[in-house]
């Protein structure tokens, strides 16, 4: 059974940092993308940017280019989501992605952790 468990949301003030963490299981992980997306009520979910098994990161959003920063640890089966300098309007709900095209197509979601940037 393959999970993904995002942690690290919480409540931090305007400018203040977080560092979201999403390990997967019951998956090979080198053989999958890791991608991490947002989701506010009312809106669609918005993708900030992926990580091949290997390599760098993709470009992200431009809504968190220059502030946000995705890294993976493919020894601990983890894909993180450094985010600097927050700002109000980053409150959402994160969610992980995994992605794999080897011998099908595999597509799975986490169930997401709240982040709130409130003064």
């Amino acid at each position: 059974q393959v999970q993904l468990v995002e942690s690290g949301g919480g409540s931090v003030q305007p400018g203040g940092s977080l560092r979201l963490s999403c390990v997967a299981s019951g998956l090979t992980f080198t053989t999958y993308a890791m991608s991490w997306y947002r989701q506010v009520p009312g809106k669609e979910r918005e993708l900030l940017g992926s990580i091949p098994s290997s390599g760098p990161a993709t470009d992200l959003a431009d809504s968190v280019a220059g502030r946000f920063a995705i890294s993976r640890d493919n020894s601990k089966n983890a894909v993180y989501l450094q985010m600097n300098n927050l700002k109000p309007e980053d409150t959402a709900v994160y969610i992980c992605n995994a992605l794999s095209v080897v011998g099908g197509v595999y597509d799975y979601y986490g169930q997401g952790t709240q982040v709130t940037v409130a003064a």
